[in-house]
């Protein structure tokens, strides 16, 4: 327990409010054990935070906030795949905290979510707006891999294992619960399913996502750059969805020692 001494700063008490759920989880979370938490009286964080809810969205954003995206990468897909692996890692470290990621900004309305939670979408539309794309093809594009990057996480996060002793698959998993003559395939799948490999599961589900992606939504040339299938005595074709300015916006994120 941190003692009473020192300012209470949004930064401390996010901190804290993330090592809580990262040991005991999001339900261990509440405002007495904050305190407790920071040796403070928990009356005194109602006074700098509305409730629970506004500190999981701080949550979210905390660890939203160690994503790096680069939005000048010219290699749109080497970036996506490369902040695919930042995210599998930061699920990986706070399992605890990918139910959060998942569910708390569908609770809040976009505008009105944490700054920083909206910063890996501004810089991935940058990312994919200087590629080429317009804009809606880049928010499909960020829609399709974050649903993708999502819906990953919590399959490999899952229980998989039943008797972890056991070393026949079948009976590791469980699967011999289920009738044969019902679920032929699934049973013999067993072994597939007990060797799943995550970090080998996220290359393979994000070559099938971004081929797809590049085979059916063609970015154009950026203003002076000319196509493959541009001839020499035509100028370049004009280029569709590069924002006024095409600059990285500034991060956005709460200086440190920010006070509630």
């Amino acid at each position: 327990m941190r003692t009473g001494d020192g300012k209470i700063t949004r930064e401390l008490v996010l901190a804290t409010a993330l090592e809580i759920i990262d040991a005991e989880g999001a339900d261990a979370l509440s405002m007495r054990r904050l305190g407790a938490a920071l040796g403070r009286d928990p009356m005194i964080l109602y006074r700098r935070a509305p409730g629970k809810a506004a500190l999981l969205d701080g949550v979210v954003e905390t660890v939203l906030a160690q994503l790096r995206v680069d939005p000048a990468d010219p290699d749109w897909a080497a970036q996506l795949r490369t902040v695919g692996r930042g995210y599998r890692a930061l699920a990986l470290a706070h399992p605890n905290v990918v139910p959060l990621l998942v569910t708390r900004p569908l609770a809040t309305p976009l505008a009105l979510r944490p700054r920083g939670t909206l910063r890996p979408l501004e810089d991935l539309l940058a990312l994919l707006t200087r590629a080429g794309f317009n804009g809606p093809d880049a928010l499909h594009i960020y829609r399709a891999f974050f649903g993708f990057l999502n819906g990953h996480v919590l399959n490999e996060l899952q229980e998989l294992v039943e008797n972890p002793d056991e070393t026949d698959d079948l009976l590791r998993l469980g699967l011999n619960r289920l009738p044969l003559s019902e679920f032929p395939l699934l049973r013999s799948l067993a072994h597939a399913l007990a060797s799943y490999d995550g970090a080998a599961e996220l290359e393979r589900g994000l070559d099938i996502l971004l081929s797809g992606l590049a085979a059916t939504l063609s970015p154009q040339p950026r203003a002076g750059q000319m196509s493959h299938d541009t001839r020499p005595n035509e100028p370049p074709r004009p280029h569709r969805g590069i924002w006024p300015g095409d600059q990285p916006s500034p991060t956005g994120r709460p200086a440190p020692g920010q006070t509630w």
